[in-house]
């Protein structure tokens, strides 16, 4: 049967045989304006499903139980993370967290409220343990999304939140006091140097067990879509340990960090968050979303993005990969859900909250099943190891 010209263009266009660029709306993913009700599930990093700062639950079981409970869904999801802001055995998050090249605790975070198209962020906070809390009081109380360093706890102590002056533990206090006295002080060295100084460090903190593990960029990011098919997402953080003073990450940065657009889906990230600025991570993955990709199809293509890009010499191996770890949690409005990470293993995780199976990348779920945690699907095989 013939085929008249106009027809095959507009059948091939229909398809996605031709063209480029954003779909039109008509052509976007039928599911993201959709109105039926969603699975609720909580997705977070794999520190969501460990640190319980001495209760019974984790923090996607509690942020699960809240908002099928009919709670807010960016309200649940923050009760969830605040679990591991106050707990002080994990370093990387709140109270604790590894302090920056000072001594000093300093805190970033992002909230983005899906049905509201709103968000609110904070970086470089000190004295406040939970900064996802503060990130939200931005969101609701301003028409800014992000408030930084003294600005951001002198608007903190204005709605009345409690400021400390030291947020270190004795944990935290003694890692940073060894790092101090076995690393060169000298935070400027040629970039080569100052890497291959700062690994033999690490290798003895975590040797001497001063360290959980090897990981010095630790965070949590937590998503969730409730019955309704509300969808929401937090991002929290105690940022690179050891950093130079004022240094933000990505964790606090809109498209970076956390990004959720209510009618397509959330996503945000842990690891090396200028590998993530640089790309848009969180922003590209949402919208592959938009475009119809699965959840784990959109974060793979987001670190495809990110292996390319990673040109300079100190951040590859000899083969030319990244040499950093980078992981996307990932969710859409049907409430399909994945971990990706750059690579399936880092022994540097090895240690982390009891990750005793070797260090495989995973991420943690919440759901009428209840809380567990699943491997997460990685772009490169093999493993990271400390000495790539």
């Amino acid at each position: 049967m013939s085929v008249s010209r106009r027809r095959f263009l507009k059948q091939s266009a229909a398809a996605g045989l031709i063209g480029a660029g954003p779909l039109p709306v008509s052509l976007e993913a039928p599911w993201i304006r959709r109105s039926s009700a969603a699975e609720p599930v909580v997705i977070a990093s794999m520190n969501g499903n460990w640190y319980k700062n001495g209760g019974k639950v984790t923090c996607v079981e509690t942020a699960y139980r809240r908002m099928v409970e009919g709670k807010d869904v960016l309200d649940a999801l923050i009760s969830g993370v605040n679990i591991l802001e106050l707990d002080p055995e994990e370093d990387s998050v709140g109270y604790g967290g590894l302090p920056n090249a000072e001594g000093v605790v300093q805190l970033d975070s992002c909230c983005m409220h899906g049905p509201k198209r709103r968000a609110g962020g904070v970086a470089g906070l000190e004295g406040v343990r939970m900064p996802s809390k503060v990130a939200k009081v931005v969101m609701d109380q301003t028409d800014h999304h992000l408030i930084a360093g003294a600005g951001a706890q002198a608007f903190a102590r204005g709605f009345g939140i409690t400021i400390e002056d030291d947020l270190n533990t004795e944990h935290s206090r003694k890692a940073w006091l060894e790092w101090k006295r076995r690393s060169d002080p000298k935070h400027y060295l040629d970039p080569d140097r100052q890497a291959a100084a700062d690994r033999r460090v690490l290798d003895s903190l975590y040797r001497d067990g001063l360290l959980n593990s090897r990981v010095v960029h630790g965070t949590i990011n937590c998503d969730g879509i409730n019955a309704k098919g509300e969808i929401c997402g937090v991002t929290t953080t105690s940022g690179l340990a050891w950093k130079i003073p004022g240094r933000v990450g990505d964790s606090p940065i809109l498209g970076a960090g956390l990004y959720v657009d209510g009618a397509v889906g959330a996503a945000g990230s842990t690891g090396r968050g200028e590998a993530n600025l640089y790309n848009l991570s969180s922003y590209l993955i949402v919208e592959n979303l938009r475009r119809g990709m699965h959840p784990k199809d959109a974060g793979l293509d987001a670190l495809k993005r990110v292996r390319s890009n990673t040109v300079e010499r100190r951040l590859r191996r000899a083969n030319g990969d990244p040499n950093f770890s980078l992981t996307f949690y990932v969710l859409n409005a049907r409430g399909e859900h994945a971990g990706v990470s750059m690579y399936p293993e880092d022994e540097d995780y090895r240690g982390w909250a009891g990750n005793t199976d070797r260090g495989f990348m995973k991420y943690a779920v919440c759901d009428r099943s209840g809380p567990r945690t699943v491997q997460c699907e990685a772009l490169i095989p093999g493993k990271l190891a400390s000495d790539a």
